[in-house]
């Protein structure tokens, strides 16, 4: 159980994480993208024309180019850009500098004479560390951008989104821990469940077996002891019956097979359920009282129908009181309600629950006489279940009322 919840915490921590990541990415990818764009649009708005002359033209977005005679006037506002004009020898012949941020001349010359060693076109780099972009067109212009703003936009972003990714992480682990006990938890409880059904099972054998062979070996000792031979008989009967409320649970938590479901006659077939019990119910010297709407129809596997009915009448026979009554009802109002009340012994307080689990039993060495193994409700609560019904059960001033709503 531990492997299967570590498995489910790595899954979905990794689920997170990558959602995590891939948001962070895209992210800083865009901003990226954003301030590379920003760069080519400083580098390729300035363009010289003509020879011996410094008339510029400047190319705005979605603006045709304009000529530009005061062009060392033009200020870039987001970034810092210089513009170095070439004689015919590559060597300065003017310097513009668009930020007016104090630079020399001198310097912005010697800068570009390190950029142009570099090579010509269009040289970017990596916004994260490189200092300079460029653009250099021999004999003609060189356009530098600092790009000292998107160094620090950048990294500072890339630093607080990894900083926000640690914590995010660390909010993961806690999520993630969470939802794989929330997850595992039915599966272990499923397990514990079986675990406990097997060994509920085997201790409900071995007693029987027990009997059965200690009978035998005093069989065998005293052959003309007949009580020997009524406790193996007894024992017999008693193993038959538990292997038989085995099966039919195992049968009721199977998947359930839909094609012996069919419109039938829910009325009739409760109506006939209860006819079956009344000579139980005159022998005990229980009353019986019904009130079954007629007509009622529904989807539903009969067969299945009829065992529940029988699990319900016989608990309410059961633990019923001579000369109580149990009262059965069917009603269709919003949805289907059946009814089954006793009046006698009820259930403890806390356990109505606990009565649909495998095993349960309020009074162990009474139900173990009758031969009874706290399956019955469990079978029922199943049934219910395939034909997507609620079962639940509640004792009040002497009354014990079993209630099935079947969803229309």
């Amino acid at each position: 159980m531990k492997k299967l919840k570590k498995q489910i915490f790595l899954l979905v921590f990794l689920i997170l994480t990558v959602i995590t990541t891939t948001v962070f990415g895209v992210y800083n990818a865009q901003l990226y993208s954003q301030q590379k764009k920003a760069v080519e649009r400083s580098l390729n708005q300035t363009m010289r024309v003509g020879v011996g002359g410094f008339d510029f033209m400047i190319n705005m977005p979605d603006e045709q180019p304009r000529k530009i005679d005061d062009f060392g006037n033009i200020m870039f506002m987001d970034r810092t850009v210089y513009t170095v004009v070439l004689d015919s020898d590559n060597s300065a012949a003017s310097v513009i500098n668009h930020a007016n941020n104090g630079v020399s001349d001198s310097d912005i010359a010697e800068l570009a004479s390190k950029l142009m060693q570099r090579g010509s076109g269009v040289h970017i780099g990596s916004l994260y560390f490189s200092r300079y972009s460029y653009k250099y067109d021999p004999q003609s212009l060189i356009t530098i951008v600092d790009n000292s703003t998107a160094n620090e936009y950048l990294r500072q972003t890339a630093w607080y989104s990894i900083i926000l990714f640690v914590l995010i992480e660390m909010l993961f682990v806690m999520v993630a821990k969470t939802l794989a006990s929330k997850i595992s938890k039915p599966v272990e409880d499923s397990f514990i469940k079986q675990k406990q059904f097997i060994a509920d099972a085997s201790h409900e054998l071995k007693t029987p077996l027990a009997v059965i062979m200690a009978s035998s070996d005093a069989l065998e000792a005293n052959p003309s002891e007949r009580k020997w031979l009524d406790n193996i008989k007894t024992e017999s009967d008693r193993m038959n019956k538990l292997i038989a409320d085995l099966l039919d649970l195992a049968k009721s938590e199977a998947v359930d097979d839909k094609s012996q479901f069919a419109p039938a006659n829910l009325s009739k077939i409760v109506e006939k359920s209860v006819l079956t019990f009344e000579g139980v119910m005159f022998e005990k010297g229980v009353l019986l009282s019904d009130d079954i709407q007629e007509g009622i129809e529904l989807n539903v596997n009969e067969f299945k129908i009829q065992q529940l009915m029988s699990i319900l009448l016989d608990n309410a026979v059961k633990h019923s009181e001579t000369g109580k009554t149990v009262s059965v009802t069917l009603k269709k109002e919003k949805n289907i309600v059946l009814t089954v009340t006793n009046e006698g012994e009820g259930i403890p307080k806390g356990e109505e629950e606990k009565i649909f689990e495998r095993f349960y039993r309020a009074d162990d060495s009474r139900n173990r006489a009758d031969n009874r193994y706290g399956l019955g409700l469990a079978i029922a609560k199943n049934i219910c279940q395939s034909h997507n019904a609620q079962i639940s059960a509640k004792s009040e001033n002497g009354k014990t009322t079993f209630t099935v709503i079947f969803n229309i």
